[in-house]
């Protein structure tokens, strides 16, 4: 995925909450293995910032797969995501997210962001996070079949929040599935667009703006 737009500015207008501006480096290639910028509920009905690593393990597992991804079909039931949806669910910000498409000449990379007329300026993707036994936290992302629009580049996709439920999402007094499920809107895919780029992307080491283009 990628997050380039400032961080802290996007956290003051979504969330109030602040952040150190030496987390707005721009990040074009992020991978998991590294922290993500999370947004997770706090103790006083708001948002607090938290970097996550992205790979989650319940903090009860002392090893264990380190999935980077829940499915939305499963996460409310799988013993290993259903208390962190319950309880523990966060939004990771980012402006785009990278699919590779299956063809004859192997696997072509495709960058997915907001299309200039979005409703919103960040895409919000849904996500469930743990405490790590560092007094970090780690996250995974929630994917969902891919709608229409996408499904001829991948079968599935990050399941990304209209912001206008993003305080639903983290409201940690909300744990049942269906009034979850009631609450959560999903953005319009209408507001995505899509382009093929660089295998470039495949190398978690290049990190620039140029990974983001077009290609013929």
């Amino acid at each position: 995925m990628t997050r380039y737009s400032a961080t802290s500015e996007l956290a003051m207008r979504y969330f109030q909450a602040p952040v150190d501006t030496g987390f707005d480096a721009p990040r074009y290639n992020v991978a998991p293995g590294t922290d993500l910028e999370g947004f997770r509920s706090d103790d006083h009905g708001g948002a607090a910032f938290q970097p996550m690593f992205w790979g989650f393990r319940p903090q009860r597992v002392e090893e264990g797969p380190r999935p980077i991804n829940a499915r939305a079909e499963k996460v409310a039931t799988s013993p290993y995501f259903r208390s962190a949806f319950a309880h523990r669910r966060c939004i990771v910000l980012a402006d785009g997210w990278y699919e590779w498409r299956r063809t004859e000449q192997g696997k072509q990379p495709y960058y997915i962001t907001l299309a200039e007329d979005a409703p919103q300026d960040v895409l919000m993707m849904a996500g469930i996070w743990e405490p790590t036994a560092d007094g970090g936290a780690c996250c995974a992302i929630i994917t969902e079949p891919a709608s229409d629009r996408l499904a001829h580049i991948h079968e599935r996709k990050p399941l990304v929040l209209d912001a206008s439920c993003r305080w639903d999402w983290l409201d940690a007094a909300l744990t049942e599935r269906e009034a979850i499920r009631a609450r959560t809107q999903r953005m319009n895919p209408e507001a995505l667009r899509y382009h093929p780029v660089s295998t470039r992307v495949n190398r978690p080491t290049e990190d620039d703006p140029a990974l983001i283009e077009a290609i013929a």
